[in-house]
């Protein structure tokens, strides 16, 4: 099965070796087919401690690494 890939903008590089990536994404309203944006954080593996807040980029799902991790910073845009 192939990994997920998502991209999004960092939001918080306070933890060590951890950022937090808010993604954007689209719904439509199952009723009124109105489309309308929502966000989701994924917190995300970043060995090297090189991705600061308001860095745009792409994220990939893992194995979990932690309670909460399981996805790994591959690249920046």
């Amino acid at each position: 099965m192939a990994k997920k890939l998502l991209q999004g903008i960092v939001v918080s590089d306070k933890m060590q070796k951890t950022v937090v990536v808010e993604v954007e994404s689209i719904k439509e309203h199952p009723k009124y087919k109105r489309r309308y944006k929502f966000h989701n954080r994924f917190k995300a593996h970043d060995e090297a401690g090189q991705y600061h807040v308001g860095d745009k980029v792409v994220i990939e799902e893992t194995k979990p690494m932690s309670k909460d991790k399981n996805w790994i910073v591959l690249r920046k845009i």
